[in-house]
């Protein structure tokens, strides 16, 4: 894999798909639908969805893909792909509170190896270099040309005052009861693959999550978290956290910081 190469067309293809998704979150109104497991969709994922996959395929035809709003590429077993989620966090989509993201990710024999993710509402764009490590772009984003490239790097955590980031949408009280367990300074929350980018770049320690998520939620802000230093594990064991499992569908985990203290489930 030439990663200079796969560096640049995640990047453009996740600001195009931005644009559009900025276009209808600007708009006046927009329809919301209920997909068959009854989570939301909109014109935004679709439109995303398309350009992204399309970009990939013309980039990369030789590697499968793995995208949220394509089921029949959910049946596939892979272990070095593409895994795509155009939108992430449609509910702060839908609900218009700006955390979301546009998550593209290379996975290499269940590894996260590169990914990017991009705020298009906040101006925030995270990804990894060729090299692996993780940068996050300062704005104005230019589709062609990146403009200044800071890079990031997890905390080094203080294990008597963590920082603690969860769920915007999905926390709950065994997440709560969770963290209970650790000595937290402060929380904050934040929507979709966010979490992780806050982990990455030090504003937070630790995020764990007990709820259901599927693998194109977690792997492109993964490998950020990776790229900058952090680690994720399952929940149940801290074992290995690995992609390409069944139906792509993720264990509990945790992502944190080295040096953070895990507590047992």
């Amino acid at each position: 894999m030439d990663f200079e190469r796969l560096t640049q067309v995640m990047r453009r293809l996740a600001l195009e798909a931005g644009d559009r998704i900025m276009e209808i979150y600007n708009a006046p109104d927009f329809e919301v639908r209920a997909k068959s497991d009854d989570s939301p969709v909109t014109a935004a994922d679709e439109a995303a969805d398309a350009l992204i996959a399309e970009g990939l395929a013309e980039a990369f035809p030789a590697l499968p893909l793995v995208t949220e709003e394509q089921s029949d590429t959910h049946g596939q077993a892979v272990s070095t792909f593409l895994i795509v989620d155009p939108l992430d966090g449609t509910k702060e989509f839908i609900k218009r509170r700006g955390d979301f993201t546009v998550n593209i990710a290379y996975v290499q024999d269940g590894v996260p190896l590169r990914g990017v993710v991009y705020a298009p509402a906040k101006g925030r764009l995270f990804y990894t270099l060729g090299d692996g490590r993780a940068v996050e772009e300062k704005g104005p984003f230019a589709k062609d040309q990146p403009g200044e490239q800071v890079p990031i790097t997890v905390s080094v955590p203080d294990n008597r005052a963590l920082m603690v980031v969860a769920s915007k949408s999905h926390r709950d009280q065994a997440t709560d009861d969770h963290i209970a367990r650790y000595a937290v300074r402060d929380m904050t929350s934040a929507g979709s693959s966010l979490k992780f980018c806050l982990v990455a770049t030090g504003e937070a320690d630790l995020y764990p999550r007990l709820g259901r998520t599927m693998e194109w939620d977690t792997a492109a802000g993964d490998a950020v978290l990776r790229g900058a230093g952090g680690c994720m594990v399952r929940f149940d064991d801290h074992g290995p956290f690995t992609y390409g499992k069944p139906g792509f569908e993720n264990p509990f985990f945790i992502a944190y910081a080295p040096g953070v203290l895990l507590v047992s489930p």
